[in-house]
């Protein structure tokens, strides 16, 4: 029997997301939106909706679409030598199942795989669950979260099959700059290893400019035919509720192996979901959806600055560059505070609602992001506002003041 840990924070989110009057600033996708707003955002006002009803309720196209997977090779076309085909696209239910796919059909026992940590926990755990070895290229406060490749040469074995990375990266919200992919490409070209790389929080950089020379375009643009990429409408799109995902490859032989495991695990995603994601990516409406987005998280992101800045005798963080997340560590006298009891009692006291790091990424790993919680500030704004104001007072009354932890000690 396939043995899973515990999944921390999708165990954490669904406890406690539903608390009645909570802010949540747990949640990591962009403000999401409905059918009417999507609509609103449309620059051609006479261009037909989302949804034709009119379509029979089949299975649909098993693989997608070919109208949405022609839209998403045309964005990863963009920055690329060469354009990709549609047929390098599979459609999934979320990047989840993106992700899962991936690893179902190239991990197995005896593999060994490098993973860049701290990341979203199925990125790492499925890996362990199959029977490889997984050993944690770990990002650094102290290195602005950019990935060491010299720690990487340590990381790699003979085996090594797969290393998995995730930009821009949650929790952090850093981002792994072109030249940085780069190296990571030549080394794995090197050794004949594949790239899994997460980019679910793609396109949404916010801290750094496109017409930046380090701007980094999606791997699967950058000549490695041994690059897989996954997506999602949830993140950068504010779309969670259609469940649409996507693998990105440009390896036929690779991208032909996912479509056949797939069937085991999906026959289609739904046509109506698959309507309202191809939709969203056309012309009329992707660059309205993700400005929106864009925008929001700058506003946010300068409040959460605002807060850091404020508490920076008991807070400290490295300002994120893209996606929707922010990892902060508090102290009190000095010394982190026991994160998973601090979320708690902020959310009792002031109905915020914050992940914590340990949660998410695990002390059994040799944690060393003690005292760090996770912020998703890409709400909306006026949730945000009044959950960082009540954490200010608390903050102030409780870490500055003493009232944390009541009794407890500042570490487990």
């Amino acid at each position: 029997m396939v043995k899973l840990e515990e999944f921390g924070v999708e165990q954490w989110m669904d406890k406690y997301e539903t608390t009645p009057d909570v802010l949540n600033i747990a949640e990591t996708c962009a403000a999401s939106i409905s059918i009417d707003e999507l609509v609103a955002l449309c620059e051609d006002k006479k261009a037909p909706g989302p949804l034709d009803t009119s379509v029979t309720l089949t299975y649909g196209a098993i693989r997608g679409s070919q109208k949405l997977r022609q839209r998403l090779a045309d964005l990863y076309s963009v920055r690329a030598a060469s354009p990709m085909s549609p047929e390098s696209i599979l459609i999934t239910p979320g990047a989840i199942s993106a992700n899962f796919l991936v690893l179902y059909k190239l991990i197995g026992p005896g593999d060994h795989v490098i993973c860049m940590y701290p990341t979203y926990q199925q990125l790492y755990s499925v890996p362990e669950s199959l029977g490889a070895e997984v050993s944690l290229w770990k990002l650094r406060q102290e290195k602005n979260y950019v990935p060491d490749m010299a720690e990487l040469e340590q990381l790699v074995k003979p085996n090594t099959k797969l290393i998995i990375i995730n930009n821009p990266n949650n929790p952090t919200g850093a981002v792994i700059c072109k030249s940085a992919l780069q190296a990571i490409i030549s080394f794995a070209r090197e050794r004949d290893i594949t790239i899994l790389s997460d980019e679910v929080y793609r396109p949404l950089f916010h801290g750094i400019s496109p017409v930046d020379d380090e701007y980094p375009p999606s791997l699967i643009s950058m000549g490695y035919d041994k690059a897989i990429v996954t997506g999602s409408m949830s993140k950068a799109y504010a779309l969670a509720g259609i469940r649409t995902g996507w693998i990105a490859c440009r390896n036929p032989e690779i991208i032909e192996g996912l479509a056949s495991a797939r069937d085991y695990t999906t026959i289609s995603v739904s046509q109506l979901n698959d309507q309202v994601a191809t939709y969203a990516l056309s012309a009329n409406v992707i660059h309205a959806l993700l400005s929106r987005n864009i925008n929001l998280a700058k506003t946010n992101v300068a409040l959460v600055e605002k807060f850091v800045n404020d508490h920076s005798s008991v807070c400290s963080w490295v300002k994120p560059l893209a996606g929707t997340t922010a990892f902060i560590q508090f102290k009190k006298n000095g010394e982190p505070v026991d994160d998973v009891a601090f979320c708690l009692d902020v959310l009792e006291k002031t109905k915020a609602m914050i992940l914590p790091g340990s949660k998410g990424f695990g002390h059994e790993r040799g944690f060393d992001y003690k005292g760090y919680v996770r912020i998703g500030y890409v709400c909306h704004t006026a949730v945000l506002k009044e959950a960082l104001e009540r954490m200010s007072k608390y903050v102030a009354e409780e870490l500055v003041g003493g009232g944390f932890p009541s009794g407890q000690l500042p570490l487990r």
